[in-house]
């Protein structure tokens, strides 16, 4: 069969009985373990079991239960707490776990819009329980909003509408066959291109929830509580609770975007039984014998090649001898014991809609780790199965999957009450070539709807990493960044192979994306082997560096890249004026086009004296040669003139204005306490010793002349003069110049006398990052100082990122930048992570989103005279997560809609600008609200007055255009 006729299966989630996820299921698998467990007097009482049924002797008090099946994490898929409530759990654990099927397969439901749904669902238990109680159904509004929360015919639609896949979303309901005929309805719109990737699966969630069964003789009930498929001891089934989902794709289409395939589905077949039974809930060796053959004529399997089969198995005197010899005859070969067979209903019972998904997860789970897991609950051959003469064998402990060079091939099967059987065939999938060691250090990224969400899921990433079994770093990376949702709460993280633990920086609320501006450093912030980390490892970066050395190489007569990347520069010749402009220039200059790159992008940018000349050129002020030419001229010049000292002064501008003498002047002005002197070393040295009498706190700094002063005069002519030929243009982007401490202006950026004064004027960096603002600064160059004059200047709403690590800092280059990148991620800003990996990685399984699970349930209310509501005392508190803050209504008027709000909506407290669609409404609610407000305010309210004015105060405000207002108290 042709790659595109094949299917691969590329992600997976399920929840079981003991086993809230598909690894903790594979564990219970492998160890036999038997999920179905005895229920105490109290829990039954609990769930309106009455005493006397308790007590009967054939009262069985096991269940095969789902952990938190009562809860729901609403507000991720946009429900409110009143819709929540009425909608049946297994719609709910059904939604949660398609979600978690498609983070498994490394695909955001997003990039998937052609996708398909096959879903199958168990009687809606709780319309009629819990809802319902017995009532009559008369048509109305109260009954159709509780038909679409509950009927089976729902589930596929309201995935792919809270998905928005827009494929095929088909319910399927054949009873216990019916999430394996969805996986088989999905792989033949898959193959007719009805869609391009395909969800299919089954949930079952009874309820009431925890309460056991009556044995009765000849019905289907385990008479011990225990499922022993093939075993001699089987009495029955017990029925359990579960939901299962696969994600597939055509094979061919996988294997191209690079897709894991966790297994191959080459073939499947339905059919029915028809009249040729005893009865309706009969099983027919004949009819499932046709569609086993059915199925291996679909994958054009030999059946000597399939060493395991998942079977029906329910365990049952009739069904488990007629399901062997049905196999048997499929086969059709005189070879025995060549297959082992098995069932996962011994382990968590019979989950009836979602049962052949449950079957397939175990055949894929079993592919996937070549081993084959025993059937629980079996000890001895059922003997009307007579084994010895069958190709098959029921194993009773794990051991690896022996097929004597064959590929691993397992058949599935359900079979329906009714008559619909299924068969599927898989084969292992070719293992994927192992993620070669990467050196880079990766950003692992996580986001989530809300904090408590983002810690969780961080702990469980955290246990992962720390597993001996851990998957490679540079994996989930990829798999976090590719697969995985952008949320509103996000962390970025940077770890290496060597140091897979992960840190704990605060989460970042990016509800808007906040203003980034870039700050290039000036002389004095380079250090000996400086970028040559980045030089090796990135080719942005590395392109960059070349390009700048080609045309400086002539001018200084030196290639600087064995100046700047050799540790062992002696730092005085990098501190030479004429080599450590240029120097900086092109360090900052190669990581800002790395940056780029990725990109990364600038609001603003802002220059801390030679800095300037690097935002104008990234700015297209200056084209790069000229902005070489340039700078390796102010570098030569400067460095001519005589030498002078320059001194850091803890403190504003004004307080030592008064105290300078004529010769000193100041230089720059950093941070609001934070000056700098320049002028003679005599000069300055008197100087010091008036600050130091007015106490004052000061320190010299290492440089060879007194920038930015007096002394810096005959070079800006020089300069000008020189830059007389460029070409200047209009920046492209805002950059804020440190000369004026404003936005720098079309005419000074094409004025060369502009330019020339900037390597005399003050470097005003204060007020130019002032003037730039933005919720985060990024440090493009060597060192953190603008880093610490950014803080003290903008205070603490800031964030400050880095790029490089400081001098003598012992941090790896790669670490410090993509740090920044991450902080970058972390508050929303554009991040091309892929090209920061270079797309290295696969998709590996991690831990799923971690829902914020709440309960919404409502209980048994036998004998009501109208569908249930929300009780009172369970109905949800306001969503934390809204845009809008929380304001009390101060007014009868707002008190009276509020009311009606909570009633609907089903959240307290309700505040006077809480938006209806944030809180989950829609049309029917809508509705509802109109018919609330009516009655309570006694005025017609139509469905525009409520869907047009969506908050309690902007309702209040129109009501009160045509009632007279109330005073406020």
């Amino acid at each position: 069969m042709s790659a595109g006729q094949r299917i691969a299966v590329v992600g997976m989630a399920g929840r079981f009985p003991g086993a809230p996820s598909t690894a903790a299921f594979w564990r219970n698998l492998r160890d036999g373990v038997e999920s179905v467990a005895p229920l105490s007097e109290a829990e039954l009482l609990a769930e309106g079991v009455p005493a006397e049924e308790i007590a009967h002797p054939d009262y069985v008090p096991v269940a095969a239960t789902l952990a938190e099946h009562d809860l729901f994490d609403a507000r991720f898929f946009g429900f409110g707490a009143r819709e929540a409530a009425l909608l049946d759990p297994q719609h709910r654990v059904f939604l949660e776990c398609a979600w978690h099927a498609m983070e498994d397969a490394g695909i955001r439901p997003g990039d998937a819009s052609s996708g398909g749904v096959f879903a199958s669902a168990g009687m809606p238990a709780y319309l009629m329980s819990n809802l319902l109680g017995g009532r009559p159904v008369v048509l109305g509004s109260e009954v159709f909003e509780l038909q679409i929360h509950n009927d089976k015919d729902y589930l596929a639609t309201r995935v792919a509408h809270r998905l928005g896949l827009t494929g095929p979303a088909v319910s399927v309901q054949t009873a216990c066959s019916g999430s394996l005929v969805a996986v088989h309805q999905a792989v033949r719109a898959l193959r007719a291109g009805e869609c391009e990737i395909a969800l299919a699966g089954g949930v079952c969630v009874r309820v009431p929830h925890r309460v056991g069964y009556r044995w009765e003789r000849g019905m289907v009930f385990s008479r011990d509580g225990h499922c022993r498929p093939f075993d001699a001891a089987a009495s029955g089934t017990v029925f359990g609770n579960g939901v299962g989902v696969v994600v597939l794709k055509r094979l061919g289409d996988a294997l191209a975007a690079g897709d894991r395939v966790l297994a191959v589905l080459a073939g499947s077949a339905v059919n029915n039984d028809g009249a040729g039974k005893v009865g309706f809930t009969a099983p027919s060796a004949a009819g499932q014998e046709a569609v086993v053959r059915a199925a291996l004529r679909d994958a054009d399997f030999d059946p000597e090649t399939i060493t395991a089969v998942e079977a029906h198995g329910t365990a049952t005197p009739i069904g488990d001898p007629i399901e062997i010899t049905a196999l048997s005859r499929a086969f059709g070969t005189s070879r025995t014991g060549f297959c082992t067979v098995g069932s996962v209903k011994g382990n968590v019972g019979h989950l009836e809609s979602a049962a052949g998904i449950a079957g397939l997860i175990k055949a894929v789970l079993q592919l996937r780790h070549g081993v084959l897991a025993p059937t629980a609950q079996f000890a001895e051959p059922n003997p009307a199965i007579g084994f010895a003469s069958t190709p098959f064998v029921v194993r009773t402990e794990a051991g690896e999957w022996e097929t004597g060079g064959l590929p691993r091939r397992i058949g599935v099967s359900a079979f329906g009450i009714g008559g619909t059987n299924a068969h599927v065939l898989l084969e292992e999938a070719a293992p994927p070539e192992p993620t070669p060691p990467v050196r880079r250090p990766q950003v692992l990224v996580l986001s989530a709807k809300t904090k408590e969400a983002l810690e969780t899921m961080a702990g469980e990433l955290a246990a992962v990493l720390r597993e001996p079994d851990a998957p490679a770093i540079a994996d989930v990376a990829a798999t976090l960044r590719r697969g995985r949702e952008a949320w509103r709460y996000r962390r970025a993280v940077v770890v290496s192979e060597s140091s897979a633990a992960l840190a704990a920086p605060a989460a970042a609320v990016s509800a808007n994306k906040p203003r980034v501006v870039w700050m290039f450093p000036g002389q004095g912030a380079q250090y000996p082997g400086m970028g040559a980390e980045f030089y090796r490892e990135l080719s942005g970066f590395a392109e960059a560096v070349d390009e700048c050395v080609r045309e400086l190489t002539p001018r200084l007569g030196v290639d600087l890249r064995e100046l700047m990347f050799s540790p062992d520069t002696d730092p005085a010749r990098l501190r030479a004026t004429e080599l450590a402009q240029p120097a900086l220039f092109v360090t900052s200059y190669a990581l800002a086009r790395q940056l780029l790159r990725w990109d990364c992008r600038a609001d603003a940018m802002v220059g801390h004296s030679l800095g300037e000349l690097v935002a104008a050129c990234l700015a297209g002020v200056l084209s790069l040669p000229d902005a070489l030419r340039f700078v390796a001229e102010r570098g030569r010049l400067m460095a001519e003139q005589p030498p002078g000292v320059m001194l850091a002064v803890s403190a504003a501008e004004e307080r030592i204005a008064g105290l300078l003498s004529g010769d000193v002047t100041v230089a720059a002005v950093n941070a609001p306490e934070l000056c700098v002197l320049s002028g003679p070393a005599e000069a300055i040295a008197k100087c010091a010793e008036v600050l130091a009498g007015h106490e004052i706190p000061h320190k010299p700094l290492h440089t060879s002349h007194a920038f930015h002063s007096a002394m810096m005069d005959e070079v800006v002519p020089r300069l000008a003069d020189f830059l007389g030929t460029a070409q200047l243009s209009e920046p492209e982007v805002p950059v804020f110049s440190a000369v004026t401490g404003a936005l720098l202006t079309d005419e000074q950026a094409v004025d060369p006398g502009y330019w020339a004064a900037q390597a005399r004027e003050p470097v005003r960096f204060a007020a130019a990052l002032a003037s730039a603002g933005g919720g985060l600064v990024l440090e493009a160059g060597p060192g953190a100082t603008l880093g610490t004059f950014a803080r003290a200047t903008l205070g603490e709403p800031v964030a400050v990122a880095r790029t490089m690590p400081r001098p003598n800092e012992n941090r790896p280059e790669l670490e410090v930048l993509l740090g920044a990148v991450g902080a970058l991620w972390q508050r929303g800003c554009p991040v091309d992570l892929e090209a920061v990996h270079d797309g290295a990685g696969q998709t590996v399984s991690l831990p799923g989103y971690a829902f914020a699970r709440q309960r919404y349930w409502i209980g048994r209310q036998p004998g009501a005279p109208e569908p249930a509501a929300v009780p009172a005392d369970e109905a949800v508190s306001r969503p934390a997560e809204l845009s809008g803050s929380f304001a009390e209504p101060d007014t009868e008027l707002l008190r009276r809609i509020v009311a009606v709000w909570e009633d609907v909506l089903q959240y307290r407290p309700i505040g006077v600008h809480d938006d209806f669609f944030e809180l989950g409404g829609h049309s029917l609610l809508a509705a509802k609200l109109s018919a609330g407000l009516a009655a309570a305010l006694g005025r017609e309210i139509s469905l525009p007055d409520v869907l047009g004015r969506p908050t309690p105060a902007a309702f209040a405000e129109a009501l009160e255009k045509t009632v007279p207002a109330e005073p406020k108290e």
